[in-house]
Parts: C-alpha cells; sequence; structure tokens
C-alpha cells in the first residue's frame, strides 16, 4: 500500500531477481536461471551438493570459466584481459539496461494488441550464479581475491570477460489479465545511449498462471481518480458533510484472499476512505479523519468500480486539533525554543572507501545492491582477517517480506493485512533522503533505477545512506591499583533507505561495527491507520486517540533471508546450525550449590528440524558455524543469531491471512541454498488463493543441513498497542537482531581499535538556572597530580609494543633485556611520587633515572633493530623531557 501523493511519484531501483519456477511453487521466481537457447553461453552452476564435493567444483568450474578463443592463449594460468570489465555481476541494472530490457520485451509481442497492454511491474537484474560472482571478485573487480576460486589441476584459464548480464522482467499484461516472466540477455546496451539501437535477446518468456503481480504507483492514482468520480460515492461523502471531492483521500489496499471472490482471476482493489479538513496547514493530517461504512471494490484491471454500498452511516470525526505534525505556527503550536546546533565533523573525510558499488571499511567489505521489492540488498559480506586474510561471512542479506496484521474483527479493518513486500515492494516506495535529518555527518548516497508502469525509467536520487556513526563505549577497563584507563569508542558503519508505505514508514538498516557484529534494524514511524468511532462508542480492540478517534491493535512482521557463508568460499558448501539453549543443572552431586547452569548445543540436521522459535527464559540462540574451518582452540568457528524482542501472530489457525503467511508461524526457518527460493510467502502474495506457498513448502523437502549452504529466514515482529503518544506521528520504534563473532576469531577483533585523541583542552559549560551556558571558573591543579601517570603509562605502551612486534623472539635476550631496563626506568619516577611521599633525595633519583631512560633510548635507536625501532616509536624525546621537567619545575610543589 502507499499514498496516492506518494505513488505518483514511486521510488526504487532494479537489482537482484532471476527467473524460473520453483516446482513446489505455481509462480516463477526471482533467481532461477532460465534455459538458454543452443546458442546462448550456459554459465550457470548447478548448486546440488554432491556426495564428492571436490568433483562437484571442479565440474562447476569448468562449465564457470571457458576461455574465449584467442591466438596468444597461454596453455597455463591467466589470459591478457583485452578490456577491463565496467559493470559488476551483481550491480543493480542501469537506466540504460532497464531501457534496453524493456525496449526487447516490447518489440517481442506477437501482436500490436500484446504489445499494447503491456504493463512493467518490475524489471531487475537476473543475478548470476555464485560462481560468477566468484570470478569477477577474484580478476575483474575489488577484492582481487584470486583465491576465491576452487584449485583445479594445471592452473586456470580466464576468460577475457565476464559473461552478459541478464534482465527479469515482470509484466502484467492490462487487456489479458496476464502476468508473463521474460529473461532478456543484455549485450550490446551502450547503443542505446548513443542513439542507436537495442540490442537485447529474449532468452525465454514464460505466462504464470493464476497470480496478480504486485500494484502500481499508476494504477493506484488511477483507482482513486474513479472512486471520487463515481456518483454514489459523491452522494455518500455528501451524506457526511463533504461536497469538495479534492478533500478526499482515497488509500488502495490490495483485497488479500478471504473469499472465492477474491482470487486473481480478477485484479481487485479495496479502498480505504479518508478526509482532510479545510485548513492552511501545509501538510494536513488526512489520516486524522477516516471514513467509515462505505464499501467499495475496483476492477484494477479496467479500473471501475464493481461495487459499491453505503452500510452504514458513521459520521466523520470532529477536526482534532491535535492533528498536524507540521513546524510550529502551521500546526497552531509553538516549537521549543531551547535546541542548540549538534554538527557531525569529520575533517579529513570517512574511514569507508567506495568504488562503484563496492564499499570497504576498515576490515569489512561488501557490495551494495537494491531491488523494487526488497529494497536495499548487502551483497559478498567478508571481513580481513590479518593474517588469515578476506574472510566470507554471507553472500547476500535482505528483507525479503513484511505483514502487518490487524487486530480488530469489525470492518474494514479485519481486511487490513497488507504484505507490503510483495504486494507492492520496499524499494519501489523508498524516497530520497535528506541530509542533515535522515542522515548526518559524511554521507555517501546511491541513486534507484527503476521501471514506471509503462516502461519509462525513474531515478531516485540519494536512495541508499552509507555514513558513519558514533556508537558511545566500544570497551573499557581501569586497573584499580594503578588508576590507569583504556577505553575505546565504538563506531559503526550504516547503511539503510527508507520507505513510505500508505500511512507508515519503515526504515530498513544494516549496521556493521568494529568488533565483527552485524545488526540488522527496522524503525518504524508515520501515522496510525485509524477507525472512526460513533458519539459515545468505544471498542476493546484499540485506543482511542482523540474524540470520534480510535487505533486499532496490530502487529508488524518482518522477514530477514541471509545467505549465510560463513568461512565459505562461492561453491563451498560447509556450513551448518546449532541451536543453543542454556539450562539450569539438576541438584545432586554435580550441583550441590544449586548454581549451576551451562549451554546445551543442539544440531538442526534437516529443514523440518529447523522451524523453531525464540525462548527467552533459556537465552536461545543459534549459531552458524563451518564444518571444515577451526580457531586456535580447534572449535569450529561460527557466527550466532541472536534475537532481539520478538513476538508471533496473535491470531487463531484459522486466520484468513494465515493462509497467505504460514511464514509467520515460527521465528526460525533455516533451508539449504536453492535458486528460486527467495521469498517466504512465495513470488506473488498478491490475492493468493494457494495455502502455505513458499517457505511452508520449501521445508517440505526436508532436505539436509548438516554440511550444507544454508540459508536462514528469520521473522520477528513487534505487537503495536497504540498509546496517546504515538499521535500525530509516531516515536520511531527500533526492532531487530544480531548476527556476533561465535569462536569466528581468536580473541576481541576491536582490541587493535586505536584510542581517540583526548581533549583536554576543551572547555567544560555549567547550565545554569537562567539557560545560558558560561565556562566553570578553572580550578588551579597541581601538575604533578594532572600528569604523574605519564611515565608509567610510557612504560606499559614499551612493554606492549615490544610484545607485539613481530621480530621480537626469545633469542634477543639482549634486546629484552634493555626494553625490560627502559621499563623500570620508566616506572621509577611514577612509583616514587605515587606510592609514597615524595623528598627531594627521591626526586634526585628519578630525574636520573629518567636521565637513564633516555639514554637507553637513543642508544637502541642508533642500533637500528626492528624490535626497538618499533618499541620506541612510542616513546620520544619529547615525552622524557617533558617528565623531566615536570619534576624539576615541580619540586616545590611535591615538597
Amino acid at each position: 500500500m502507499a499514498t496516492t501523493a506518494k505513488k505518483a511519484t514511486p521510488s526504487n531501483v532494479c537489482c537482484a531477481a532471476d527467473g524460473g519456477r520453483s516446482a513446489a511453487a505455481v509462480a516463477g521466481v526471482r533467481r532461477e536461471a532460465a534455459s538458454a537457447s543452443a546458442s546462448a553461453v550456459d554459465w550457470s552452476v548447478p548448486s546440488a551438493i554432491a556426495e564428492d564435493q571436490q568433483d562437484k567444483k571442479a565440474a562447476a568450474m569448468a562449465s564457470v570459466i571457458r576461455p574465449e578463443p584467442s591466438s596468444n592463449a597461454a596453455t597455463k594460468g591467466i589470459q591478457v584481459m583485452p578490456r577491463a570489465q565496467t559493470v559488476h555481476p551483481l550491480d543493480p541494472l542501469s537506466a540504460a539496461e532497464i531501457s534496453v530490457a524493456v525496449a526487447t520485451v516490447r518489440a517481442a509481442g506477437a501482436t500490436p494488441e500484446v504489445r499494447d497492454g503491456m504493463r512493467f511491474i518490475e524489471v531487475v537484474l537476473l543475478e548470476p550464479d555464485k560462481h560468477v560472482v566468484a570470478l569477477a571478485d577474484a580478476y575483474f573487480f575489488s577484492p582481487f581475491q584470486p583465491s576465491l576460486l576452487p584449485r583445479t589441476k594445471g592452473g586456470l584459464e580466464i576468460p577475457s570477460k565476464l559473461p552478459p548480464r541478464r534482465a527479469r522482467l515482470v509484466v502484467y499484461n492490462k487487456k489479458s489479465n496476464e502476468t508473463s516472466i521474460w529473461i532478456v540477455e543484455l549485450t550490446e546496451v551502450h547503443a542505446t545511449t548513443r542513439g542507436g539501437h537495442h540490442r537485447g535477446k529474449v532468452i525465454s518468456s514464460t505466462v504464470v498462471l493464476d497470480v496478480q503481480p504486485p500494484m502500481d504507483a499508476v494504477e493506484y492514482a488511477e483507482c482513486e481518480a474513479v472512486v471520487k468520480d463515481y456518483p454514489p460515492f459523491i452522494e455518500a461523502m455528501k451524506k457526511r458533510g463533504i461536497d469538495d471531492m479534492d478533500l478526499v483521500m482515497v488509500d488502495p489496499w490490495c483485497v488479500g484472499y478471504h473469499r472465492e471472490s477474491d482470487s486473481p482471476s480478477r485484479r481487485l482493489a479495496k479502498p480505504l476512505i479518508f478526509c482532510r479538513t479545510e485548513s492552511d496547514c501545509p501538510l494536513e493530517n488526512g489520516y486524522a479523519r477516516p471514513v467509515e461504512g462505505i464499501h467499495v471494490l475496483v476492477d484494477m484491471q479496467n479500473m471501475v468500480v464493481i461495487e459499491f454500498e453505503d452500510r452504514k452511516f458513521v459520521p466523520l470525526p470532529p477536526a482534532d486539533p491535535l492533528r498536524n505534525y507540521t513546524p510550529g505556527e502551521t500546526r497552531g503550536g509553538v516549537d521549543r525554543s531551547d535546541v542548540k546546533p549538534l554538527q557531525i565533523v569529520q575533517p579529513e573525510g570517512p574511514s569507508f572507501r567506495v568504488k562503484g558499488r563496492y564499499v570497504e571499511w576498515q576490515k569489512w567489505n561488501f557490495r551494495v545492491g537494491f531491488t523494487p521489492r526488497e529494497g536495499l540488498v548487502i551483497h559478498s559480506v567478508a571481513y580481513v582477517d590479518g593474517s588469515r586474510g578476506r574472510r566470507p561471512i554471507a553472500h547476500r542479506l535482505s528483507f525479503v517480506e513484511m505483514v502487518v496484521p490487524y487486530g480488530d474483527p469489525n470492518d474494514p479493518h479485519y481486511r487490513k493485512n497488507a504484505f507490503d513486500a510483495g504486494e507492492d515492494g520496499l524499494g519501489r516506495n523508498a524516497h530520497s533522503l535528506k541530509k542533515g535529518c535522515d542522515c548526518l555527518g559524511y554521507i555517501k548516497y546511491f541513486d534507484a533505477h527503476f521501471t514506471n508502469f509503462t516502461g519509462g525509467v525513474e531515478t531516485t536520487e540519494n536512495c541508499v545512506c552509507l555514513h558513519e556513526e558514533d556508537y558511545g563505549i566500544l570497551w573499557k577497563h581501569q586497573d584499580w591499583r594503578t588508576g590507569l584507563a583504556e577505553v575505546r569508542r565504538s563506531r559503526r558503519l550504516t547503511v539503510s533507505f527508507i520507505c513510505t508505505v500508505a500511512n507508515y514508514e519503515y526504515g530498513f538498516y544494516w549496521h556493521f561495527y568494529q568488533d565483527g557484529k552485524i545488526e540488522a534494524e527496522v524503525k518504524l514511524t508515520g501515522i496510525l491507520s485509524l477507525g472512526a468511532l460513533q458519539q459515545g462508542e468505544s471498542r476493546k480492540y484499540g485506543t482511542t486517540i482523540a474524540p470520534g478517534l480510535y487505533a486499532p491493535v496490530h502487529q508488524h512482521f518482518f522477514v530477514a533471508r541471509m545467505d549465510m557463508a560463513v568461512d565459505c568460499k562461492p561453491g563451498e558448501a560447509h556450513n551448518q546450525v546449532v541451536e543453543v539453549n542454556v539450562k539450569v543443572e539438576e541438584p545432586g552431586k554435580d550441583n550441590v550449590h544449586n548454581n549451576a547452569f551451562y549451554a546445551e548445543e543442539t544440531l538442526l540436521r534437516s529443514e523440518l528440524e529447523a522451524m523453531r522459535d525464540c525462548d527467552p527464559f533459556s537465552a536461545r540462540h543459534w549459531i552458524i558455524r563451518n564444518t571444515r574451518t577451526v580457531n586456535r582452540n580447534g572449535q569450529l568457528t561460527g557466527y550466532k543469531l541472536v534475537p532481539g524482542s520478538n513476538c508471533l501472530p496473535l491470531a487463531g489457525p484459522e486466520a484468513k491471512f494465515m493462509r497467505r503467511a504460514a511464514f509467520l508461524k515460527h521465528n526460525l526457518w533455516v533451508t539449504q541454498y536453492k535458486k528460486g527460493e527467495d521469498f517466504p510467502g512465495g513470488e506473488f502474495p498478491n490475492q493468493n488463493p494457494r495455502v502455505g506457498e513458499g517457505l511452508a513448502s520449501y521445508v517440505k523437502q526436508n532436505r539436509s543441513l548438516e554440511e550444507a549452504d544454508i540459508v536462514l529466514w528469520y521473522v520477528f515482529g513487534i505487537t503495536h498497542v497504540p498509546r496517546l503518544e504515538d499521535w500525530p506521528v509516531m516515536p520511531v520504534e527500533r526492532i531487530g537482531f544480531m548476527l556476533q563473532p561465535h569462536g569466528f576469531f581468536n580473541c576481541s577483533p576491536a582490541v587493535d581499535v586505536p584510542p581517540n585523541a583526548c581533549e583536554t583542552d576543551a572547555k567544560e559549560n555549567d547550565v545554569k538556572d537562567n539557560g545560558g551556558a558560561k565556562p566553570i571558573p578553572s580550578v588551579e591543579k597541581n601538575p604533578i597530580q594532572e600528569e604523574i601517570s605519564l611515565p608509567i603509562l610510557i612504560a606499559e605502551r614499551v612493554i606492549k609494543s615490544a610484545k607485539e612486534a613481530e621480530s621480537f623472539k626469545p633469542e634477543n635476550n639482549d634486546l629484552a633485556t634493555q626494553v625490560t631496563q627502559l621499563s623500570l626506568h620508566l616506572r621509577a619516577p611514577h612509583d616514587r611520587f605515587h606510592l609514597r611521599p615524595p623528598n627531594p633525595p627521591s626526586h634526585r633519583r628519578s630525574q636520573k633515572s629518567l636521565d637513564r631512560a633516555l639514554a637507553l633510548s637513543r642508544k637502541c635507536k642508533q642500533k637500528k633493530t626492528n624490535v626497538l625501532r618499533y618499541v620506541l616509536s612510542i616513546t620520544t624525546t619529547t615525552d622524557f623531557k617533558k617528565v623531566g621537567n615536570l619534576l624539576g619545575s615541580s619540586s616545590a610543589d611535591v615538597h
């Protein structure tokens, strides 16, 4: 669902998609490769797992790495590539590629009538096989990692170019009410931009029976116009005191599937009606006046009202004076005046680097994708782990579906159970982000290209935001004996987009942290979907928000699909999932104090075993492990899925919306990767009459998960019992989950984060009663008390640096002795002044210790040994002199 105003300017982009059909699904599936003609090169590789994995990988690579004829081709090794590749296989389709794909399909229409009736629902990239991605990342694009490819005897012969990109189109024929899926090979896309003819080739086209594709912006706008021009509707509004139809808002909602008359043989919408109040507010909140009692059903194919009934007269709610949310006087209020500017400044620029769609940030790297349905997609997530190199974690991360069921059994609210991704499209409703509000700091934006209903190309600028955020303390410890402390601030890299779906806004975020964590987060805001109450009426299925207005209880469910690859190269299937539950030890000889508890692990061996629910009472979580890679303790490396707050559907087993949303029955599903199994409710949930399509059908195959290419489907939700504080616009609610390293590293990966520069010269402010900010009067401090810890701080750094130096070995006894002496010399001043009352003789001894330390440092630096050059890089002459001058100038204070 989306508002008519929003739908008139939709925002989406084309990226990950495939063709073909799952055996369990009636509808075609996005990333299934269509069978090509005999003349087309087949770059796809079957992903079924054979017993002999090495033979399978060799066979796969034989079909993937197919060199082009070359007169100077070497028999072994890498060929010379005559020209560079410009577009990565996972990059979303460009505007030119979308135009070529649309023109190719339109030209292939059998008759003029067929061509005229074509409406383009979706044009996306047909994502290539994982081996093609590995080939691209090995030799054509960053990270340029040949080790991604499995080794073969005699070396590899690399083709001079990658296979042509392919587009997958979902086309609805408005005249025949048919939905078809087309696969187009994009061979000479540049020709279109130069004014030439398109050079696309149709690989396949398939009519998909008994489905309805997602609704489109143009259809929503036309539906609103049709309803507002319908005479019986105009009369019904006059009965409610509305003569100006410009005040009326018609929000078309898909009908779902509640009875046979909702079958996909007709393309239907059942609008919700709202009415603005005449005012001077530039953004009048029309959702504050719902129109109840009017039943409207629209045939979206022929764009006519086929059912209309004014069933019950419910007066329009009175205009709520608190309904608007625009600034200050425009809403009849006053903005607070005590908010001071808060600026995010990065004077040296960001820590991330972006090349095309490839992002590098500290030790993370990944690719940014986008689709009209899912919105943001994260590809090829990996972490660079020192000498172990680039370690894959996930092949693909995205939010693939969301469902919003309402808990009021009254009409029209019982029908409100939108599948916002499958019926409408999250990416399709994304909008341009505003710097300084949606995102702060140094920002990299990505644009989104997509097709409109008639096949034109539209662009949403600044659709995806990439930026860094300070996130408080990363870690800290203070030694209570010495008073010394080490603290690091946390920073995270955030990739996000925001979409408007009717009255609600949803922000989707992927956060990457310095300690190896990945967080998925959804932020919910926007306006409540309200109902009207008659005078004196109340309903237990909602909250009264204002006179004549109530907000029904409802739930929001989101599904994250995670194609995992923990320590797996493309094509490898070495992952498994373990469930962990914390249990209390039974009283007895092993628990004589009745305090014992332990973590119990259970391997999820098959898909039917892996339908699991959250359990906060046992701290339940799940670990995705690599079955063939271990850490320094010999344990299998892994990442664990840590649930956040969650819930299950508060609906009976016979609830109508559960026919299409069987995937909501469990919080976690695990499947073996298979092309075409992309959406938890199937590809076409709109008016879907089939029960349990999607995940519930996938897992019936009950494939083994003991060592497989694992896909996690995590379902998380929030139950919303509205509050008065949610009106007129809801403050953000957050929900999500975390992927944390679990034995993936040998120690904390965040221990090497450098300390922040201390801002000791910054002025402190004291907020006075009158609201002004004035400097706090400075208090003269004893220099010894303020800086006496400097010598021991240098000493600790010397020891730490010596231990970390790569060439510092036990046999270097002489160097080790010198480092120890240097540390002792540096500790001496601190010990004498800090641990006992100082006196002039101790001051002189301390000064001599510093002189000896300085002389030793000079001597060590003259040797220019690797160890001491590294160690002494943090103990400069200035440091020694600073301490010496401090002791000399402060002797009177010390005494």
